[in-house]
């Protein structure tokens, strides 16, 4: 009897590793498919640049506004929006949220467009509160999650990081959190997905997790104008997420090949 569990137990072993060989496999074979999605959201996002600077511009002027670009974009602002957005989707699920400490450039402006701001720092503060509140259990006493602002007359970039402690990410999802196919969450969540306001891009309706298409579109939208995302995981830890932005004035508009 000990024989044929230990036999039992060695071809479970043995399916679970099949299926994960054959999973990675799979998603491998899926590359054409993500470079596909890269150039399509690209062109999307580009051609809501192109006519939501039109509409803006056929309106009254608005202060510090040149269409929807604004010369004095102050990424703590938007963070601290972001933060209440992410906060109340966080609350809503959980009943909860892990406090956000922003520390760094908190003076500093910069032309940009807000709303692509918003939807990046929304996305990796979903995320964190999600994964902070899920490592540590609800009613615990959550570590709070730090956002750094930085920027210098000499920087390339205005950078900002969010760092949380909401037990990293396994070494082998690092590749597929970029795929627009791939989540962490309950697959529930995509099945109940009736909430969306067809009129907004970015609602606080939709769910604080689980389409899986929230990072990929976010890098999209940092590298729209120049910058990038890039996100580094202490498995058992915690994940560090690195937004790096350029002024406007000086990039070329990636346009997919």
């Amino acid at each position: 009897a000990l024989e044929s569990g230990l036999d039992d137990d060695g071809a479970r072993a043995s399916d679970t590793e099949l299926q994960v060989g054959r999973d990675a496999v799979e998603f491998e074979l899926m590359d054409s498919t993500h470079a596909f999605l890269d150039r399509f959201y690209i062109s999307r996002i580009g051609i809501r640049v192109l006519i939501g600077q039109y509409l803006s511009l056929r309106q009254p002027p608005v202060e510090n506004y040149v269409g929807i670009i604004c010369s004095k974009t102050s990424p703590y602002e938007i963070v601290k929006r972001a933060i209440d957005d992410a906060a109340f989707m966080c609350t809503r699920k959980y009943g909860d949220a892990p406090e956000v400490i922003i520390t760094g450039r908190l003076d500093m402006t910069f032309p940009y467009v807000p709303t692509h701001l918003h939807y990046i720092m929304l996305e990796l503060l979903k995320n964190s509160m999600r994964a902070t509140v899920e490592h540590h259990g609800v009613d615990a006493d959550y570590p709070p999650i730090k956002v750094v602002i930085a920027d210098g007359s000499d920087n390339e970039d205005v950078i900002i990081k969010v760092s949380d402690e909401g037990g990293g990410i396994p070494r082998s999802n690092m590749k597929r959190i970029w795929s627009y196919l791939f989540t962490t969450a309950d697959p529930e969540i995509q099945e109940g997905m009736v909430a969306f306001n067809e009129n907004v891009d970015h609602s606080i309706d939709s769910p604080l997790a689980g389409l899986g298409y929230g990072l990929p579109i976010s890098r999209s939208y940092a590298r729209y104008f120049g910058g990038d995302l890039s996100i580094m995981s202490m498995e058992g830890y915690g994940t560090d997420c690195f937004v790096y932005l350029t002024r406007l004035g000086d990039t070329k508009e990636p346009l997919p090949i």
